[in-house]
């Protein structure tokens, strides 16, 4: 069974098809029917026959499908008219945002070939309730309206730029899908773990960290090298005679001070002692530190819960009822004054006089 590379868009996932009984070519318009409907996508890969041990869909879950049909110059047309309405599409959703308040960035808007869906990107710090944005564009566009947010990555994705390198984006020219980067890749390479130099536009681990990780770990053939020289020893190189100051176990080189006093840097495989003895294996310098058994201290004997002291009454009576008892019985009895009978207050002396 044949079977053919597409892309719907330019830097988008590589779907693949089963031909149909038209001669297809690398680089053709075609057909083809996805999970959100009929698209028209570029053939990047020829037809190729698919080997036994190969299992290939046209989409996650979805078994392979045929070619629908090849693209004519009415379909390039009906294509130049659905980049037209995405832009209007992509306008009209920005001003409706904004007349709803709603907090949300549009990205991007893709339309399907037959205009049967509409899908809007946009990014957010959290939920959003789009309902009524969704009402207003229905009854607009009078067609499927769907809102999906993206993250970061796919925002940078949609939308383009340039690196750090000065170069375009690598998502947004060649990478079908992300790769997924690690910080470990950054300190197997030696880089500066400065989260401003090896950040992409996204904010995210840049993706080409993973371009050259292969080449610093066991899948080298580099790595099979089982000598290396020792950091004071003298070495021959191309450029002369000197001494290793350094040694790089990652990179997998050694920094070389000749007698010119001048420094290079050299690979181990380029490197020749001039004492064999000054020279090292690999493997004994790799040795795993044996994992010395941590002394668990003797367990603290437990404490003999404390007795409660009974209460004394004779203390508890006399503080409290003793004493409240006789304070009430010699306290003097109020004298009960007749209502109206007021005792005129005596005038204050006059100490002038």
């Amino acid at each position: 069974m044949q079977i053919i590379g597409i892309r719907i868009k330019k830097a988008g996932k590589l779907l693949f098809f089963e031909p149909n009984e038209e001669e297809i070519v690398k680089g053709d318009w075609v057909l083809v029917e996805t999970s959100r409907g009929l698209e028209c996508g570029k053939v990047v890969m020829a037809p190729r026959e698919l080997s036994a041990d190969e299992n290939v869909e046209s989409e996650p879950g979805i078994p392979l499908r045929k070619i629908y049909r090849k693209a004519t110059a009415d379909d390039l047309q009906q294509l130049e008219h659905n980049h037209a309405e995405e832009k209007y599409a992509f306008d009209l959703c920005r001003q409706k945002i904004i007349e709803h308040d709603l907090p949300m960035k549009l990205i991007n808007v893709e339309c399907t070939f037959d205009i049967n869906k509409i899908i809007f990107f946009f990014t957010a710090d959290g939920r959003v309730d789009f309902r009524d944005l969704v009402r207003d564009l229905a009854s607009i566009f009078r067609t499927r309206i769907e809102l999906r947010q993206v993250g970061v990555r796919d925002e940078a994705k949609l939308l383009g730029g340039l690196g750090g390198c000065g170069r375009p984006l690598c998502c947004a020219t060649f990478l079908g899908d992300f790769i997924p980067v690690s910080i470990r890749m950054a300190k197997e390479q030696n880089l500066s773990l400065n989260p401003t130099k090896i950040s992409g536009v996204c904010g995210r681990l840049m993706c080409c960290l993973k371009y050259e990780n292969d080449l610093y770990c066991g899948e080298c053939p580099r790595q099979n090298i089982t000598l290396k020289p020792k950091v004071g020893s003298r070495v021959v190189v191309a450029d002369g005679e000197g001494k290793v100051v350094a040694v790089s176990f990652s990179r997998r080189n050694a920094t070389i001070l000749l007698d010119t006093n001048k420094t290079v840097v050299a690979s181990w495989e380029d490197i020749l002692p001039v004492n064999a003895e000054d020279f090292e294996a690999v493997d004994d310098s790799a040795q795993v530190e044996e994992v010395k058994p941590v002394e668990v201290p003797p367990p603290k004997p437990e404490r003999k819960p404390r007795s409660e002291r009974p209460r004394k009454a004779e203390n508890y009576n006399r503080h409290y009822k003793r004493k409240e008892t006789a304070e009430r019985n010699n306290r003097p009895e109020r004298q009960k004054r007749q209502r109206g009978d007021k005792t005129r207050r005596q005038p204050r002396r006059d100490y002038r006089k």
